[in-house]
Parts: structure tokens; sequence; C-alpha cells
């Protein structure tokens, strides 16, 4: 089986095309092109070789059935013998140059994941703070209103007028019924009221209507951070279990850190280079070793792929949210300009999601060709 998977391969990615879609990812684009040149110039070293041994068996097999002195019969089958086994051990070095594209092509896939995994940590670590929100959503952040609560503070019927303790100040309707109530009750004329209402009219249609959907956003995007630490912790124990068989011990954090990825190509040369030494059952499971790593890879890009489209629909929404607004012609004015921000931010992170983060490269199918070789519509 693993023969047989290792060889198909090259069957695919001979044919596969390599041209540019929208979407693709240069880096990961060159991965796939570099694999392409590797695998046929393995194909064009091992094919010629193989071909030769198998006319020469073609031959010899229309020898021994034409011969009929047993001797030469014999000497015949011995040949065949010798030149099946130089077969056999040349396939076996063709697997093992295969294995080795594979695999590090696999460690590539794994560091450049890994740079859009620590992309989104930065992407949600500069999406709009909690205290940002606030800003937008609560009308005391905003000059115009704490104008008008001071000219009522200063103009309030000290009879009629209440104040409210420290833990209710901070709740916005709250906060707002107790500025209107000490305003109908000042000492303001009525025009002057009415000019003071007309100010900060935009100001709390807007924060009234929208602070129950700024907040959504906030504590979704709270959700898509943790979700995405979860990812880089799995990415991590992905490349730990990657590079387990190959003897190298430190975590892929140190290794992006100290740009020690040669280590892990030279520790997978030794690797690779001693399973040449190697026969049967000890072969098999050296073999098994760097190929499971390989579904392990394809698991988490599955799973990377789940994660990037909940993402995108997550800010489909924050979109649909923040355009839900049914007075931002009449108020365009008077409305935060880090309300028109969030919605540039957005816009660009679906953007991100629907390109950046995930390229087309990055899927199921893909990942099988370059992995496998296996192509689920063949």
């Amino acid at each position: 089986m693993i023969r047989s998977v290792l060889w198909v391969t090259f069957l695919f990615f001979a044919t596969a095309s390599s041209a540019s879609v929208n979407g693709s990812d240069p880096e990961f684009n060159a991965i796939f092109k570099e694999m392409q040149k590797e695998l046929k110039k393995i194909n064009a070293y091992y094919a010629p070789k193989i071909r030769e041994k198998e006319l020469r068996i073609q031959d010899i097999s229309a020898k021994i059935y034409d011969t009929k002195e047993t001797a030469s019969k014999i000497d015949f089958l011995i040949q065949k013998d010798l030149l099946k086994e130089e077969i056999l051990s040349l396939k076996k070095e063709e697997m093992q140059d295969l294995s080795k594209i594979r695999y590090l092509k696999g460690l590539q896939i794994i560091r450049l994941l890994y740079e859009k995994v620590l992309s989104l940590d930065h992407h949600f670590a500069s999406v709009r703070t909690f205290s940002e929100i606030n800003k937008i959503s609560n009308p005391n952040q905003y000059p115009e209103y704490e104008k008008l609560k001071e000219i009522v503070k200063s103009r309030k019927d000290r009879k009629a007028g209440f104040d409210l303790t420290s833990i209710l100040g901070t709740n916005t309707i709250v906060s707002v019924v107790q500025t209107f109530s000490n305003l109908m009750v000042s000492s303001l004329s009525k025009d002057e009221k009415d000019k003071e209402i007309a100010n900060i009219e935009c100001i709390l249609d807007f924060t009234l209507r929208m602070q129950n959907e700024l907040n959504t956003i906030y504590f979704e995007t709270a959700f898509l951070q943790k979700s995405n630490e979860k990812i880089r912790t799995d990415i991590e124990t992905l490349f730990k279990e990657y590079t387990k068989p190959i003897g190298y011990a430190n975590t892929l954090e140190s290794c992006r850190t100290s740009d020690d990825w040669e280590s892990v190509k030279q520790k997978t040369n030794d690797y690779l280079a001693n399973l040449k030494t190697q026969q049967g059952p000890q072969l098999y499971s050296s073999q098994v070793n760097i190929i499971f790593p390989i579904d392990r890879l394809l698991q988490f890009i599955t799973q990377y792929n789940s994660f990037i489209d909940q993402g995108g629909k997550f800010y489909e929404k924050f979109k649909i949210i923040l355009n839900s607004y049914e007075n931002e012609k009449q108020c365009e004015t008077k409305l935060p300009l880090e309300y028109k921000k969030l919605k540039d931010d957005i816009d660009v992170a679906i953007s991100k999601f629907n390109m950046a983060y995930r390229p087309v490269e990055v899927n199921g199918s893909k990942m099988k060709e370059i992995l496998y070789g296996i192509n689920e519509f063949e």
C-alpha cells in the first residue's frame, strides 16, 4: 500500500496544473511547483532504469520460451530473478526519495500555516478592544452628551432632580433616563431644551440602538480569538508529532524564532538516509513513522479550514450588524469615526478570511494531491 501511494504521487503531479488563480498564495504555489519539479526529476531518473530492466526481463522470458537446453533456461531464470531484485531495489530507492520530498514539503506547509495562525493572532489582538467598543456604544463617551449632562447638572431643580449611585451611574440606560428626567425639570427654556436634544439625538439613537450589537461583535471576536489560540496550540502539537520520528526536539515556536529549519531538514535527510540500510519490518515501520504525521497534517488542515470558514461567517454577520443602523444617512455627520473605521476593518477582515488566511491551495483536495497524489474526483 505504501509503495503504491508513494508511486502514484508522481502520476498526478505530472499532470497537475500549477496555474495561479484568484486567492492563491505565492508561497504555497511555490511549494507545489517545486514539488512538481522534484517529482518529475525523480521520475526522469528512475523510470528509464526500471523500464530498461523490464524490457530485459521480457527479452529473457522470450529466450526461456525458445531455448531447449535446461542449463540455459536455468541461467536465464537466474538473470531474470536478479533483474527483478534490481527493479525492487530501484523502486525502494524511489520510494525513499518520494518520502523525503513529501515529508519536507509537509514541513514547509506547517511552517507557512503557522505564519498564518500567528497573523490571525495579530489580527484579533488589533481588533477593537472593549474600551474602544465602549467609546462607540456608550453615550457617556461622547463630548456632546457630556456637555448636556453638565448643563443639566448646573441648571437642574434641586428638589425635583436626583443623583445616581456609583453603580447605576455606569448603566447607560439609567444614565440616559436620569439626564432626560433632570432636563425636563431644569430651568432651561423650551428652545434651549430643544436645541440640546437636537444636538445629541443622533448620538443617543445610535448608541441605544447599536449597543447590544456592538457588544456582540466584541464578545464574538473574543470567542474567535480564543478559538485561534487552540488552533495555535494544535499546530504546535502537530509539529512536535511530525518531527518526533526524526529526533528533532525543539518546539515550533523555538524553531521559528531561531530560524532552525535547516536543522530539521538535516535530521530528515539523516533519517531517510538510514532507511536505505533497513529491510523488512524495520523498513516498513520507519516508513509508517513519516507517513502517519502527514495524515495528522491533513487532519489539521481540515480543522484550520473549518476555523477560517467560521471566522469568515462571523465577520459577514458583523458586517450585517453594522449595516443594520437604519438612521445612518440622517446621522452621518454625528456618527463617530470609530464606527466607520470598524466597518472598514470588517470589510478588510472578510477579504482576508476569504483570501489571505485561506489561499486556494490550502484545502483538503489540494493537500491530498500534494501529500498523497490522491485526486478525489478521479
